[in-house]
C-alpha cells in the first residue's frame, strides 16, 4: 500500500519561504502524476501545484511564480518551494498521489482531485503579517 509523508510545514512571516517535501513509499512513484493541495479553515481544498510524469509543471493563479514544484523519481520525492508566502497561503498543505496515468497529463487532469487515489496527512503551513 502507498504512503506518502509530508514535511516541512511551520509558522513563518509573510515575504517569507517554506520548502515542504514529500515521499511516498512503493515501485510506482515514476508512474504517477503529483499534485499539491491545500485546504484553510472554512474552505475546501483547492489545488495548488501539480507535476506529470513528463516533469510538465502547473500552478494555481494564486500561487504562479512563487511557487515551484519538482520531482525526483529517483528518491520517490516531490517537493513545493513556496517563496514569497503571504497569510493567504495558510493552510493545511496535502500532497496527493495519481494512480499510473499516461506519460503526459493536461492541467485538467493534475488539478482534478478526483484524478487522485493517494493522499498524505497533511502539513500546517501558516504564515503571519
Amino acid at each position: 500500500q502507498v504512503q506518502l509523508v509530508e514535511s516541512g510545514g511551520g509558522l513563518v512571516q509573510a515575504g517569507d519561504s517554506l520548502r515542504l517535501s514529500c515521499t511516498a513509499s512503493g515501485r510506482t512513484f515514476s508512474e504517477a502524476a503529483m499534485g499539491w493541495f491545500r485546504q484553510a479553515p472554512g474552505k475546501e481544498r483547492e489545488f495548488v501545484s501539480g507535476v506529470s510524469r513528463s516533469g510538465e509543471r502547473y500552478y494555481a493563479d494564486s500561487v504562479k511564480g512563487r511557487f515551484t514544484i519538482s520531482r525526483d523519481n529517483a528518491k520517490n520525492t516531490v517537493s513545493l518551494q513556496m517563496n514569497s508566502l503571504k497569510p493567504d497561503d495558510t493552510a493545511v498543505y496535502y500532497c496527493a498521489k495519481t494512480r499510473r496515468v499516461a506519460f503526459f497529463a493536461s492541467y485538467a487532469y493534475v488539478s482534478n482531485q478526483n484524478s487522485y487515489e493517494t493522499w498524505g496527512q497533511g502539513t500546517q503551513v501558516t504564515v503571519v503579517s
